[in-house]
């Protein structure tokens, strides 16, 4: 297992749709991020979004109560994915999936959390290193909240700062050729991601 770079101190989390369930949370190691998560989830809740986006997943209690966590690096033409073991200790890369329209996005995420009876997910949120939200940040508000609506699961904005450079650094310290490394970096950043966030809830 790669060990993260990042694990933050402690992990505090902010619910943005309060009252719902499942809802979305920005968990940073240093507090709320600021952006408006809340009104994002308003604007694409269940109610508003179609029929077609609010299959469930199955629930994990469905599959023998595995409570697996699936980690997103979301780039803009790729999407690296990890998985945490059932017990949420360790973290594994998964895939690399290479984006191509909303439909297949999605489609290829629900064949992998429901393969691995996933309960909750993660994505990583591209902040500054200010600490302030930009363009793809906000995207990623969307992105979150499209995702709670269509999977009906939790899902945690999580701090993904460094976590692409310290991926590529990981992958040029192996033999793994230039080609390779290119193709396994978005999944390596996933993983990064999804030890941090399993770190800072275990210290909790």
């Amino acid at each position: 297992m790669w060990r993260a770079a990042l694990a933050p101190s402690s992990g505090r989390s902010s619910p943005a749709c309060s009252g719902s369930t499942p809802s979305i949370s920005v968990s940073l190691p240093w507090g709320s991020c600021g952006l408006t998560v809340g009104s994002r989830c308003r604007h694409l809740s269940r109610g508003s979004t179609p029929d077609a986006y609010n299959r469930s997943v199955t629930k994990p209690e469905e599959q023998g109560g595995h409570r697996r966590i699936l980690a997103l690096d979301v780039g803009t033409r790729r999407i690296g994915v990890a998985v945490s073991d059932a017990l949420g200790i360790t973290a594994q890369g998964l895939a690399t999936i290479q984006r191509k329209n909303k439909k297949t996005d999605y489609a290829a995420l629900r064949k992998l959390a429901e393969e691995y009876a996933v309960a909750e997910i993660v994505v990583g949120f591209p902040l500054r290193m200010s600490g302030e939200g930009g363009p793809m940040a906000e995207k990623m508000t969307l992105f979150a909240a499209e995702l709670r609506a269509r999977f009906n699961l939790p899902v945690h904005l999580w701090d993904e700062r460094l976590t692409s450079a310290e991926a590529n650094r990981i992958l040029r310290s192996t033999d793994m050729s230039i080609e390779k490394r290119a193709g396994a970096v978005d999944r390596m950043a996933a993983v990064l991601i999804l030890q941090s966030f399993l770190a800072a809830r275990g210290s909790r």
